[in-house]
């Protein structure tokens, strides 16, 4: 395990603040998406994706409009197109990676969420939390295959290299394996030490999935038997991780704590926690360049005193609260870099 020597002789990890570009209203947004291919990142927000150049850090182009609203996003390089959602019209929407035009809509359920694509099968899958739904869709041929039936809520979801899908199950503290092949649930294995899984992120080299929890937790299991490996602190309202395989860390967006945790994966039975950074409140989900090491979040300004109203108004209702808690036009993408 080359990496293990590694992880254990190095140095602190520094993450610092680099610079911020404003997304605007609507404040609205939800996953992103960076393609090392295109150096392009894709931000679900509002009734769009907002595409922004990893090279010069500029908003190029979207991909719209989803008058639904997109919450996830997947790529298909072979046939050079990405996958989104419109979460309240329920569509898979296809569009050109090159163009942003959209060619196709799929009908698949309301309320579809996070969506990830499986590089063996040649699927993009697209999870509907609330119903506990997820939809195959082929996006070569641009058409919907079929429906899996979990139940329960849903969260974020991640394919390994085995043909083999993993997704959060929120209800039941569970993570769910899906067989690719047969589209068929083949193994579901509980997190009893996880609260309300909600970032899911994969190492295929050691086997390990990183499910980040509401209890603030980063729970690791191992994904060839579903065992519990280690439970590692994080902060307060994560709905996003990202294993990055070159450093070998671990990290996860808290938006309630307005920190991203940073851990590091010493072995696959080892895992340390080596930094906090502060990022902004309500900066929730996440994404990683691997090439240069670059974190993206994406935050709106607000108060803890806001935060706290509104989180309060949707814990004791179970639904989000119609009054934003966020300044209205704040919206912005920060980034973050290591340290030299």
């Amino acid at each position: 395990m080359a990496r293990s020597g590694q992880a254990e002789a190095a140095g602190p990890v520094d993450y610092h603040f680099v610079k911020s570009v404003p997304l605007g209203a609507p404040n609205g947004w939800d996953y992103l998406l960076y393609s090392p291919t295109t150096h392009r990142l894709f931000i679900a927000h509002g009734n769009r994706l907002t595409v922004v150049d990893g090279r010069t850090d500029r908003v190029v182009g979207q991909v719209g409009p989803i008058p639904g609203g997109p919450h996830g996003t997947a790529f298909d390089p072979a046939a050079g197109v990405g996958i989104t959602d419109d979460g309240r019209l329920g569509q898979a929407v296809i569009f050109n990676l090159k163009t942003l035009e959209v060619v196709s809509r799929l009908k698949v359920q309301r309320g579809a969420d996070a969506v990830t694509f499986d590089p063996v099968s040649g699927h993009a899958f697209v999870i509907d939390g609330d119903t506990g739904d997820i939809a195959v869709v082929d996006p070569a041929h641009r058409r919907v295959v079929t429906f899996i039936h979990i139940g329960g809520d849903l969260e974020y979801a991640v394919p390994g290299d085995n043909g083999e899908l993993y997704v959060n199950g929120v209800t039941h503290h569970e993570i769910f394996r899906i067989n690719t092949a047969t589209n068929r649930v083949d193994a579901r294995w509980p997190m009893p030490q996880c609260r309300s899984p909600h970032g899911l992120a994969i190492d295929t080299r050691t086997h390990r999935l990183f499910s980040s929890c509401e209890n603030r937790r980063l729970v690791v299991v191992d994904s060839e038997n579903g065992a519990v490996v280690a439970a590692v602190p994080i902060g307060r309202g994560t709905d996003g991780d990202r294993f990055d395989p070159k450093s070998g860390l671990i990290f996860s967006s808290n938006g309630i704590d307005g920190t991203l945790s940073i851990i590091r994966e010493v072995n696959a039975n080892r895992f340390v926690p080596v930094a906090t950074v502060k990022t902004a409140l309500s900066a929730r989900t996440m994404e990683i360049d691997s090439g240069s090491g670059r974190v993206y979040l994406v935050a709106a300004h607000t108060t803890r005193k806001a935060m706290a109203a509104f989180m309060a108004q949707w814990r004791r209702t179970h639904r989000r609260p119609r009054v934003s808690p966020f300044t209205p036009g704040s919206l912005k993408l920060m980034m973050f870099d290591p340290g030299r």
